[in-house]
């Protein structure tokens, strides 16, 4: 089942659904006729749109709001805060080419901080599926909640098959007690590929996908820091504000420490290109990350030598 596939199923079954989008109806563009009145195109005015979703939210209704996710975090950020967020309207953002999703578009198109940005909001709930089989399973739960909610929407095909979702839990793919890589959104298929090459090498590789950002799953963080010597985070998002930043917070609040290697944009927006060549030159392809990370290890583990072993 796709995106749109589902989201016309709940929205045939249940009138307070209203879709709406900043015109951008690339993942519903078979639902106008299905809907009629209730599928809304405001046109380029992202502000507007959320505007209006939080008064139709008011008024019973649950607003499906569509836009290209740097616009929804930034351009409409005032309108998020103040009229869904403060007041937990049911507006449920579908944020569209996140991260390096985005791929050939150039910096004022690359939503690369709005992890950062909406989690910072009061009551909204963030949330970034690794795949459309992820997406598929987590969207009617997030839909049905009566919070706000963000949601990097990611449409690419899934080389897994993922658990059922639950707001709040991490879905825990593997442990290992060597290095865990906790990741969500497009960059969990990578992690997949160095996850294989990591355990090729006799390393013991865990995997978490971290699709629930906020509420996010300290258990599963705290589990891997515990359990792992090395904890990796890797994202399509800047080093600041995201899951690094995330990792850390949860790390100082239950007062634990841990060695933490982040994959993340360092202070830069990504070069525009398409997908793979992006994700190759930003360092992101799965061979990078475990080469990274065998590197890493190899400087951070290697036994201390004691003046007293070279005592005659």
């Amino acid at each position: 089942m796709s995106y749109e596939e589902l989201l016309t199923e709940i929205a045939v079954a249940d009138d307070r659904y209203i879709v709406m989008t900043a015109e951008n109806r690339a993942l519903i563009r078979n639902l106008p006729q299905k809907l009629g009145k209730r599928f809304i195109d405001t046109g380029i005015t992202e502000q507007t749109m959320i505007g209006a979703a939080a008064g139709l939210a008011l008024r019973n209704r649950i607003p499906v709001v569509h836009a290209l996710a740097s616009f929804l975090s930034m351009r409409a950020f005032e309108f998020v805060r103040t009229d869904a967020g403060i007041p937990s309207l049911p507006v449920k953002l579908s944020a569209f080419i996140p991260g390096l999703l985005s791929d050939a578009n150039g910096p004022t198109h690359q939503a690369i901080e709005d992890i950062s940005i909406i989690r910072g909001i009061p009551n909204m709930t963030v949330f970034a599926p690794a795949d459309e089989d992820d997406m598929v399973k987590m969207m009617s739960s997030i839909w049905a909640s009566p919070k706000p909610a963000y949601t990097r929407i990611n449409t690419r095909p899934a080389k897994y098959v993922h658990a059922l979702f639950e707001p709040g839990k991490a879905e825990v793919i593997a442990t290992g007690t060597d290095v865990t890589i906790l990741t969500y959104g497009l960059l969990f298929e990578q992690a997949l590929i160095a996850k294989e090459i990591l355990e090729n090498e006799g390393l013991s590789a865990g995997l978490i996908n971290m699709r629930s950002l906020k509420p996010v799953d300290e258990q599963a963080i705290l589990d891997a820091a515990a359990n792992s010597k090395l904890v990796v985070t890797l994202e399509d998002h800047f080093l600041t504000g995201g899951l690094y930043t995330i990792v850390a917070e949860v790390l100082l609040k239950h007062q634990k420490t841990a060695a933490v290697l982040p994959f993340a944009l360092k202070e830069k927006w990504f070069k525009p290109a398409l997908l793979p060549a992006v994700i190759e030159h930003e360092g992101f392809s799965g061979k990078q990350i475990a080469e990274t990370i065998l590197g890493y290890k190899t400087r951070h583990e290697q036994p201390q030598i004691l003046q007293s072993d070279f005592a005659e």
